[in-house]
C-alpha cells in the first residue's frame, strides 16, 4: 500500500523518503535519508538506496528522531566500594585469566565484587547492582540475568579441572615456610536434588540440614587459599585426605585442628618433602603420658600470658610440644567444680586425674620449633576463625542461593575469590585504624555513598569536581584508604610565594638577671 499523498507532502528533510511500515502508532510512518545508490539488473540500472531512520511522520508534521530514554546511559555511579573492591582483585583477575577463558574470568570477578558490595544478594538483583555501581566500568560488558548467572555457575561447577588450575596458580605463591591453617564449617542446605546436602553432626542443634565446607588459609598473607565442599554428614577427618589431594598443596606447614588427624594424609607428606604439619592430640592421647608432656621444663610471656612448656623427640622421629596456660587452667578448674555442683556428679579421682591437664594443649610436628615458635603458629591459626565470622556475618554466605551439585560448587568457588577479597580489605581496615570506632559494614556503607561521574579522571582527587552528594568525612574516608588524594594545593594557590619570616623584635631588649616582677 502506497504512503499517503498528505502524508508524502508533509515538509521534511531533503533527500529522504517516507516509508509505511504498517504499524499504528507514532512510527508508522518511518522518514530515512538517502544513503546511495545501488546498480541492479543486467542492464544496471541505478535506484535510490535508503540509509537510517532521522525521524517521523505524525499528526501531520515531521518529529526527528531523539535517543530513547531506555538508551540512556547514567552520568554518575556510586564509587566508593566499587574502587575499594577493584584495588584488591587485580592479581586474582590475572590468575583468573591464566586459567579461563576472558569472558568466563570477567563473569567470575564481576559476581564475586557484587557479593562483597551487597552481601546476600540474590541473582535476580545482580544486575541493577551492576549497572549501578562503577564495576560496571570496571569489567564493562558482562551479562548478569538471572537465568545467565545460574547457568554459568552450573558450568563452573561442572568444570573441575579449571578450577584445581586455579587453586595450583594460588599454590605456587606459598613459600616453604608459610603456614597453612585449614580447618571446617557447616553451611546451611536444605536442597533435595542435591547429594551434598545432609543432616551433620549438628542437626540436633540446627535442626535443618548442612554442607561441609573445609578451607585453606595462608597466615602469613592473611587470605584464604582454596576451598572445597563435602556433604554435611562427611566428617572432617575423612575429607582431609581428600581436600588436601584437590588443592594441590605441595609446601608449607598444615596447621590443622583435632578433626584433621595427620595419618589421614601419610602418603602425601611422604610423597611432598615441603609439606609439613602441626596438630594439636586430644588429651587421652597415651604418647602424653608416655613422653611425661606435662612435665613442663621452661616459661615464656606471649601476648600477656604466662606459659610454660615442654618439647620432646619421639621413637618415630616427631616431635612433641606441650603448654599450659596459667589464667586458662584456672578457668577450666572453675568450670569443672560449677558443672559438678550443677549436676551435683562430683567425683574426687575424676577431679585428681583432670587437675593436670587444665589449661594444656599438646601439638605433634615433623618439624622441630622453637617451643615459643610452634606455640604463636598455632594462636596465628586463630585468624581463620576469623574468616569464617566473616564468611558467615559480613558476606553472609552461611546459607546456599543454589540448588543442583554443580552449582553449589560454582558458587563455593565464586564465594572463595569474595572471601579472598574481604580479607584484603578488612586488613587495609585494620592497617588504616578504621576498625577502631566503626564495624566493617559501616565503613562499606559510607564508602557506598560516594558517587562519582563516569568521564571522571582515573586518579581522583576531591577538588577535581567530579563529585555527587559526597560528604567531608567520606572524602576523608576514601584518602585514608587511598582511594581519592586531598586536596594540598588550594593554599599554595592563593599566596603560591608565601613564605614564613621571623618577626624583627623593636624596642629595649630584657636586662639579664633582672628579678621578676611581683
Amino acid at each position: 500500500m502506497a504512503v499517503p499523498l498528505e502524508v508524502r507532502l508533509v515538509d521534511r528533510p531533503t533527500n529522504t523518503v517516507v516509508i509505511d511500515t504498517h504499524n499504528e502508532g507514532p512510527r508508522q510512518f518511518v522518514v530515512r535519508e538517502r544513503a546511495g545508490t545501488v546498480y541492479v539488473g543486467k542492464n544496471q540500472n541505478p535506484q535510490p538506496r535508503n540509509g537510517k531512520t532521522i525521524g517521523y511522520i505524525y499528526n501531520g508534521e515531521f518529529v526527528p528522531r531523539n535517543a530513547s530514554v531506555s538508551d540512556a546511559k547514567p552520568e554518575f555511579l556510586s564509587f566508593g566500594t566499587s574502587a575499594l573492591v577493584y584495588s584488591h582483585s587485580h592479581d586474582l583477575f590475572k590468575d583468573l585469566c591464566a586459567v579461563f577463558s576472558l569472558p568466563d574470568a570477567l563473569k567470575i570477578i564481576t559476581l564475586a565484587s557484587l557479593k562483597v558490595l551487597k552481601p546476600h544478594i540474590a541473582n535476580s538483583r545482580m544486575r541493577a547492582q551492576y549497572e549501578r555501581s562503577f564495576i560496571s566500568i570496571y569489567y564493562p560488558g558482562v551479562a548478569l540475568s538471572a537465568n545467565t548467572i545460574c547457568k554459568f555457575l552450573n558450568n563452573l561447577g561442572t568444570d573441575s579441572i579449571r578450577r584445581r588450575e586455579f587453586y595450583k596458580v594460588r599454590m605456587l605463591k606459598i613459600a616453604k615456610d608459610h603456614h597453612i591453617a585449614i580447618d571446617g564449617s557447616l553451611i546451611q542446605d536444605n536442597s533435595i536434588v542435591n547429594d551434598l546436602s545432609a543432616f551433620s553432626r549438628k542437626a540436633k542443634v540446627k535442626g535443618c540440614q548442612d554442607i561441609s565446607l573445609l578451607y585453606a588459609y595462608d597466615i602469613e598473607t592473611n587470605e584464604p587459599i582454596c576451598a572445597d565442599i563435602f556433604p554435611g554428614n562427611s566428617i572432617d577427618a575423612s575429607s582431609y585426605h581428600d581436600f588436601i589431594s584437590r588443592s594441590n598443596l605441595k609446601k608449607g606447614i598444615i596447621v590443622a585442628d583435632k578433626g584433621f588427624p595427620p595419618e589421614a594424609i601419610s602418603d602425601i607428606l611422604l610423597e611432598n618433602k615441603d609439606l609439613h604439619y602441626l596438630t594439636p592430640l586430644k588429651r587421652n592421647d597415651r604418647r602424653i603420658e608416655q613422653y611425661d608432656m606435662y612435665n613442663f621444663e621452661a616459661v615464656f610471656l606471649k601476648n600477656g600470658k604466662a606459659i610454660a612448656c615442654k618439647k620432646c623427640k619421639t621413637e618415630n622421629n616427631k616431635w612433641l610440644y606441650s603448654f599450659v596456660d596459667a589464667k586458662k587452667a584456672g578457668y577450666e578448674h572453675a568450670a569443672f567444680i560449677e558443672n559438678a555442683v550443677k549436676h551435683k556428679n562430683y567425683n574426687q579421682e575424676t577431679h585428681a586425674n583432670k587437675m593436670e591437664s587444665f589449661g594444656t594443649i599438646v601439638f605433634e610436628s615433623d618439624e622441630e620449633f622453637p617451643c615459643e615458635v610452634a606455640y604463636v603458629i598455632y594462636e596465628d591459626r586463630w585468624k581463620l576463625e576469623l574468616v569464617f565470622r566473616h564468611y558467615k556475618s559480613d558476606l553472609e554466605f552461611d546459607t546456599t542461593n543454589v540448588q543442583g551439585d554443580f552449582s553449589v560448587l560454582g558458587e563455593t568457588f565464586v564465594n572463595l575469590i569474595s572471601t579472598i577479597i574481604t580479607c584484603r580489605i578488612l586488613e587495609q581496615f585494620r592497617i588504616a585504624g578504621l576498625n577502631d570506632n566503626n564495624t566493617y559494614a559501616e565503613i562499606m556503607d559510607d564508602l557506598s555513598s560516594a558517587w562519582r561521574t563516569v568521564d571522571a579522571p582515573s586518579e581522583p582527587k576531591r577538588s577535581d569536581g567530579c563529585w555527587i552528594h559526597t560528604l567531608k568525612y567520606v572524602h576523608e574516608l576514601l584518602e585514608k584508604l587511598e582511594l581519592s588524594k586531598p586536596d594540598f594545593e588550594k593554599r599554595d594557590k592563593l599566596k603560591p610565594d608565601r613564605k614564613k619570616i621571623k618577626p624583627e623584635f623593636v624596642g629595649p631588649k630584657r636586662p639579664r638577671g633582672r628579678p621578676k616582677k611581683l
